[in-house]
């Protein structure tokens, strides 16, 4: 006879990690969410304090940095990742993050690795300040070797109509506020990859590529209150070429202005190794920068200090000029 657990998946094992991981959920719990795991779906309701509310959704992955955390058998901040790939991207709006859900697929699960995985994903949420509210755990033998294991997830915020940030504001001569990243995220992993060894990954240089994404969500709903933010991006796949401008009105363009921050040594390791030049490596990394916030020139003091307050560093790294020049110099 061959049942379902001879042919790769254990269910037993896959309810008592659902089990070990309601009590971590629980303390991400926010007033108004009404039941979380454990059930089919989760209900939340939307905040009272919103008059005309629309909801922001993202979902995202954490893409190959997943190899480097298993290379170092370190599970316990990838977590951390995937929140932050998600809820950087809703803040973006001015909106608060609600909830989320994350979706952990493996060839055999391992539920020591799982509950690490899921402790980053408890502490993404709670520096985000949104519950998580359920998710999905699949055993896929055959398709996943062994314990090896993908990410994904999915997060709801909200925010008051009249208060979206979408860059239509933007003027010529705003100034571009950028902050600094922890390294490199969760991106240009693929290539990380190509220009390291195994054996060097598994030293510090493992270490620093493995710190966890930046979740900005506090010091942007800090600032928001006070400043007047007309544009925000975050610095992911893509680099400085293809997120900022997104997010800029039709014949605007970002000016950046290299040597006026501090770009992390591991990056410029990364360029000797794979002989890139600048407007490749500005496409495919952060470069030191996570986030990026156009604001009037007025306002650029202000927000350099909200910003300290919270912990964090930021520089005034460029400006909006009028056509479609290049992005970085």
């Amino acid at each position: 006879m061959i049942d379902y657990k001879k042919a790769g998946v254990d269910i037993d094992r896959s309810d008592r990690f659902v089990k070990d991981i309601r009590g971590m959920a629980a303390a991400t719990r926010r007033s108004e969410i009404i039941n979380g795991i454990g059930g089919f779906s989760a209900l939340a309701k939307i905040p009272k304090k919103y008059r005309i509310p629309i909801l922001v959704s993202s979902t995202d992955g954490v893409g190959t940095k997943l190899m480097i955390a298993d290379l170092l058998n370190e599970h316990s901040t990838i977590g951390v990742d995937l929140v932050a790939m998600c809820v950087n991207d809703i803040v973006l709006t001015g909106a608060e993050p609600l909830f989320f859900l994350d979706y952990l697929a493996t060839g055999r699960m391992n539920n020591k690795k799982a509950l690490d995985i899921l402790k980053g994903i408890v502490r993404g949420c709670s520096e985000a300040g949104c519950s998580l509210i359920g998710g999905e755990t699949a055993e896929m033998p055959g398709m996943y070797a062994g314990d090896k294991y993908d990410l994904a997830g999915f997060c709801v915020g909200v925010v008051e109509k009249s208060k979206i940030i979408d860059g239509h504001s933007v003027r010529p001569g705003d100034r571009i506020v950028g902050i600094r990243s922890s390294g490199l995220h969760s991106n240009g992993f693929s290539l990380v990859r190509k220009v390291f060894k195994k054996s060097e990954l598994k030293t510090a240089f493992g270490k620093i590529l493995l710190r966890p994404t930046v979740i900005y969500v506090r010091a942007v709903q800090r600032l928001v209150k006070r400043v007047k933010v007309r544009a925000m991006a975050h610095i992911t796949g893509g680099g400085f070429y293809d997120n900022i401008p997104r997010v800029l009105p039709k014949g605007l363009s970002p000016l950046i202005y290299k040597g006026l921050w501090q770009v992390p040594d591991i990056f410029r390791e990364i360029q000797k190794r794979a002989g890139l030049g600048d407007r490749e490596m500005y496409r495919t990394f952060n470069m030191g920068i996570g986030m990026v916030l156009v604001v009037g020139r007025k306002e650029v003091d202000k927000t350099h200090k909200i910003i300290k307050i919270s912990g964090l560093k930021s520089w005034t790294i460029g400006e909006i000029i009028k056509g479609r020049r290049g992005v970085v110099l």
